[in-house]
């Protein structure tokens, strides 16, 4: 059994089953993912759409029930080729975002779920609709782009708690009818879960740590 596998056993075992768990395969090659997949793993996130046009086409013509996750930042001039390959975009976090995924999801007839990203931390350098606005900016995608979003999600800050941030993320969830949250990662899914995390992003626990320039 690969080490990876191994860790994904123990990861599984700590959800317990509350929650979907994303791994998180970013730099990671198909090689050292497919173990995981082969024990059992479906649903996988990536943050580059070059990135994984390169190595899931493959894996996804073996393994036909995989989903794939975009969890990283996305241009508007990838719009095309995130509808072509994701199945979920967890990262909406500007109109120009919205509106560009909504364009494509019609041309080619896919509807992909859709989750919206929350700056709870209000962090200058990260991504992510501010709190005071994700009311109306869900307004604007559900009714003005008609997207299925379907929940929202958070990276809290580093030095912070992240449980008053993952409870922050519930409470506009549940103001909003939305039933996912997708927090957590490999430092803190175990908290997120306990506050209600539907999906939790976990990579570095699984595969391993990432050269850090990848991070």
């Amino acid at each position: 059994m690969s080490e990876a596998v191994s860790n994904w056993q123990e990861i599984m075992r700590q959800v317990g089953g509350r929650a979907r768990l994303v791994a998180v395969s970013k730099t990671f090659s198909a090689v050292e993912i497919e173990p995981v997949i082969a024990a059992g793993q479906r649903i996988f996130g990536e943050n580059r759409v070059q990135e994984a046009q390169a190595k899931w086409p493959g894996l996804r013509a073996k393994y036909p029930d995989l989903e794939l996750h975009l969890i990283g930042p996305l241009q508007s001039n990838k719009a095309a080729e995130a509808v072509a390959l994701f199945d979920v975009i967890q990262t909406i976090d500007r109109p120009k975002i919205a509106e560009a995924i909504a364009k494509e999801s019609q041309k080619q007839g896919r509807a992909l779920r859709c989750f919206v990203q929350v700056n709870t931390g209000r962090e200058a350098q990260k991504a992510g609709i501010m709190t005071e606005g994700v009311d109306d900016f869900l307004h604007l995608c559900r009714q003005a782009y008609r997207l299925n979003v379907v929940g929202l999600m958070c990276i809290p800050p580093l030095e912070d708690d992240p449980r008053p941030h993952f409870k922050q993320l519930a409470q506009m969830a549940a103001r909003n009818g939305l039933k996912e949250l997708s927090m957590g990662m490999s430092g803190d899914f175990a908290s997120a879960v306990e506050e209600g995390a539907t999906y939790v992003r976990v990579g570095s626990a699984i595969f391993g740590s990432r050269p850090q320039i990848n991070r």
